[in-house]
């Protein structure tokens, strides 16, 4: 196995933390801790441009540099040794970005805004730098089946097709995962309403992953504590529900929510995260059609794990547990799908993304 960094977005909201993290991956999958990047408030969520030499990350904040709204920041990243180091930062023109994705040509970051409930496209320069935002939409309404989550809208996600043709926004607040066809030209995106399904009222639709075949995509729901099974046609965007199913087993009462998802890099299963049953829920994929089958669950071995990554090789799994300031190894089962812990536990304080860069 070659070696590997992870980089890990944190909260620095209780002075615990000091900002991004990078861990040395070795052969057996344990970390050691190799860089601290600090002056980010809550880098949240980051996002690794398709060069591996750029790392950015929101700043899930109301108000940046004196300018109302959240930002994204771009660093440079050397793979040799796991360190950052800034180049630039823009507004995200809407308070609270909670995710970020980069286009396949590396040109432009879409960011989903939570606390504004809004979507923004900004340009990336070939140096790694972000330009001002080319496009900004505001998504307006809220069902309010949920009266305290869902008010208004609440972009929760910003996820791109395969195909690099279109952004698939999901709206927690909505409930709804709206779909906008990507201009890389223009720098524009442009919401297809045919292709966007509504979820079952109160759902919250969070995260999304796309089966490896491109054909299936999968999406977590926060607060109906579901995961649904699409259908995805590439030359429309449309989404097309196959069937949803509970994260959690039958029976249990307790207070949770829901919130990453994963499909496996060999299309056989799809985890998501419980936050308050404290699990990994473990869906069977049928390739022939997409569907899902409950598999059961794994407990995540700590407290509030609001994401989890699974290494490109399929082997190993991290769960990142936000609020008992740790990341648990697992070593994923490629016939049953289940996750046995390796007994491993990486200190980090309250880790909220992972995303993973081959060293060079």
């Amino acid at each position: 196995m070659a070696d590997w960094l992870m980089f890990v977005g944190t909260y620095t909201r209780t002075g615990a933390s000091k900002g991004i993290y990078a861990f040395r991956m070795d052969e057996s999958g344990g970390m050691t801790q190799v860089h601290v990047e600090e002056g980010i408030s809550n880098p949240s969520f980051l996002a690794i441009h398709p060069n591996k030499q750029r790392l950015y990350a929101v700043a899930e904040v109301a108000e940046s540099s004196g300018v109302p709204g959240g930002a994204l920041i771009s660093y440079e990243l050397d793979a040799s040794n796991g360190s950052l180091k800034r180049i630039n930062q823009q507004s995200t023109g809407g308070p609270g970005p909670c995710h970020v994705s980069i286009d396949a040509s590396g040109k432009f970051a879409v960011v989903a805004n939570y606390g504004g409930g809004s979507v923004c496209m900004l340009p990336v320069n070939e140096d790694g730098s972000l330009e001002p935002s080319s496009h900004f939409i505001q998504h307006y309404g809220g069902t309010k089946v949920n009266p305290q989550r869902q008010e208004k809208a609440h972009a929760h996600s910003a996820n791109l097709s395969p195909d690099n043709r279109f952004a698939i926004i999901n709206d927690l607040g909505l409930d709804q995962l709206r779909v906008y066809e990507m201009d890389l030209d223009a720098g524009k995106l442009k919401f297809v309403e045919d292709s966007s399904p509504k979820t079952a009222p109160g759902a919250g639709p969070r995260h999304f992953d796309f089966h490896p075949n491109g054909r299936y995509a999968y999406a977590i729901n926060e607060l109906g504590c579901t995961v649904t099974a699409y259908n995805y046609d590439a030359a429309s965007g449309k989404l097309t529900e196959i069937n949803t199913l509970s994260t959690l087993p039958e029976g249990y009462s307790g207070e949770n929510t829901t919130a990453d998802i994963h499909v496996s890099p060999d299309g056989r299963f799809v985890y998501g995260s419980n936050r308050g049953h404290n699990t990994l829920a473990i869906f069977s994929i049928d390739e022939s059609n997409g569907s899902i089958e409950f598999v059961g669950d794994q407990s995540t071995g700590g407290k509030t794990p609001r994401n989890f990554a699974i290494h490109p090789d399929g082997k190993y799994l991290y769960a990142a547990n936000q609020d008992s300031d740790s990341i648990i190894q697992f070593e994923i089962n490629s016939a049953t799908g289940e996750l046995t812990p390796i007994g491993r536990e990486i200190r980090c304080p309250m880790p909220v993304c992972l995303k993973f860069v081959e060293m060079s």
